[in-house]
């Protein structure tokens, strides 16, 4: 794999959330590729363990550890065992999320509220809480989080609770960012539209609301996880050192309307 920073990422390491699929899964081969060390966490042990695997194979450093993101307890576990094999977390990609299942506005039971916050605000919010101190130890660090576009739409008709949801990572990500900008800790957030991963089959977005999204962009394709793995890349990368606090939209021009 060509090195698109130099030797930048050899000595760096990053711990990335839903690391067994979709995104995840090609920011930690991609990221592995480039020299980082990986520490792969999902609650999906056998494609999380083949994901590790195949970076390893690859002649790269990774391992995986099984972590349900929604558990604080978990996540601590998974940040000590990380640092305890590595000794620091450069980089932190919390990708795990999903609108879990598709629901008009009055159908939304407190069940799918409560998971639909826990999965895909506080788990962002907890794996921050406690992989920053071990940055703030360095002066370093940079954190990216998956928000949606479904922020700019709010959800109407279909998942109101995970846009809601995904707002409050978009602000906690201007929160941490603004926070801490002057010791050495930068905070992105991703924005995507459709794209071709598990997230849609998983939500149970059906054949006509998929039409519905991609009717609405204008590049007429849903995107690529490694999309989204080479962005995560840039943004960690020492060619952003000045963006922080933003989100990224991405959505081939759609998501307007």
């Amino acid at each position: 794999m060509i090195k698109r920073y130099g030797d930048y990422f050899d000595d760096k390491v990053i711990l990335i959330t839903g690391a067994a699929s979709g995104m995840g899964r090609e920011a930690a081969l991609l990221f592995g590729g480039q020299g980082a060390s990986v520490v792969c966490a999902d609650i999906d042990e056998g494609p999380g363990e083949d994901v590790a695997g195949t970076i390893r194979a690859e002649g790269g450093e990774s391992q995986f550890i099984r972590t349900d993101v929604t558990r604080r307890p978990e996540i601590n576990r998974l940040v000590e065992q990380a640092m305890a094999k590595y000794g620091k977390i450069d980089f932190l990609f919390n990708s795990a999320g999903s609108a879990l299942k598709r629901s008009k506005f009055l159908d939304i039971d407190e069940d799918l509220l409560n998971l639909a916050i826990d999965l895909n605000f506080k788990s962002v919010f907890n794996m921050t809480q406690a992989v920053l101190p071990h940055m703030l130890q360095h002066q370093f660090g940079v954190i990216v989080n998956v928000s949606s576009m479904s922020v700019k739409r709010g959800g109407p008709g279909a998942s109101i609770h995970y846009a809601a949801a995904k707002g409050a990572v978009t602000t906690l990500t201007l929160g941490v960012a603004r926070e801490f900008a002057k010791e050495g800790i930068r905070c992105l957030s991703i924005s995507p539209g459709p794209f071709d991963t598990a997230f849609q089959k998983a939500s149970g977005t059906t054949a006509e609301l998929a039409q519905k999204f991609l009717a609405d962009v204008p590049m007429n394709r849903l995107g690529r996880p490694s999309e989204i793995a080479e962005l995560v890349l840039f943004m960690c990368s020492n060619v952003c050192e000045f963006m922080t606090a933003d989100t990224v939209y991405v959505n081939g021009g759609g998501g307007y309307r």
